[in-house]
């Protein structure tokens, strides 16, 4: 199977990854682009969705609640501190483009309603992780201090020509509180635009053994299997991350053949 998917820019809501239809049983995703004065009405039905803005400026209406000039930047590479807004199931809601807007979408089925929440930059954490050559800056947008009840969200800047997410890790395995089952994707863009990274993607009985260059407005699924990524010199290398599974959080595992790094 491919894990590897490509977005192409269009107006309105794109569905990528959908259950059913992908390799993920509890992760969708998708982009929602439109030009000024533009709207877009959104159904959660029975997921949560968190709505990461990428791009540009909005306001959004839920509840009979107006919030104003939803955004922070013009490019992911602006800004660090994402702007979002969380949305329970069986919400409606309706977004409206004050400049150009683009979206990024991510859901998960969930059996409990929440209630909505807007997230402004200062509800942002931003750590940097690792040490050169495996290092980067990691925002955590979504997570244990928002409403939501399974989706944990942030993005990653790779410093150039560094690893992120080394050693590889996973979690695929039901084995708390080391590890839990968690599927993720990551979605990639770059500064100059033409740039790329390399995704890997394996796991211990060698099904899965995958390298893939990954280039602007594409994404790679992790299903399960360990994972890390590495940045081309010369280009910021941004991913953001979305994960959803058992546990909300980070209980993972490094493959034991390169743990031995952490302790160094």
């Amino acid at each position: 199977m491919n894990f590897k998917k490509a977005y192409k820019s269009a107006s309105g809501y794109t569905p990528i990854c959908k259950i059913g239809e992908c390799s993920l049983k509890k992760l969708e995703f998708g982009i929602i682009e439109l030009e000024p004065g533009r709207k877009w009405l959104f159904d959660t039905e029975d997921k949560e969705y968190a709505f990461i803005m990428l791009e540009g400026y909005c306001n959004l209406e839920v509840d009979g609640e107006v919030y104003k000039n939803i955004g922070n930047r013009q490019t992911v590479f602006e800004n660090r501190k994402a702007e979002s807004f969380y949305m329970p199931r069986e919400q409606k809601l309706a977004i409206e483009a004050v400049t150009k807007i683009k979206i990024a979408v991510c859901g998960t089925p969930v059996g409990e309603k929440t209630q909505h929440q807007v997230f402004r930059e200062s509800h942002v954490k931003l750590k940097v992780l690792g040490e050169v050559p495996y290092q980067r800056e990691t925002s955590f947008i979504i997570d244990g201090d928002s409403n939501a009840k399974v989706l944990t969200i942030g993005e990653c800047y790779c410093t150039e020509g560094n690893w992120a997410g080394f050693p590889p890790h996973k979690h695929d395995v039901n084995n708390m509180p080391h590890e839990c089952i968690a599927e993720e994707i990551y979605y990639f863009l770059f500064d100059p635009k033409q740039g790329f990274a390399v995704q890997c993607l394996y796991t211990d009985d060698g099904l899965i053994d995958e390298a893939y260059r990954v280039k602007n407005d594409e994404l790679v699924e992790f299903p399960r299997g360990y994972h890390t990524t590495v940045s081309t010199p010369g280009y910021q290398t941004y991913f953001l991350w979305i994960m959803a599974g058992d546990y909300q959080g980070f209980n993972r595992s490094s493959d034991p053949d390169h743990a031995w790094i952490e302790n160094r």
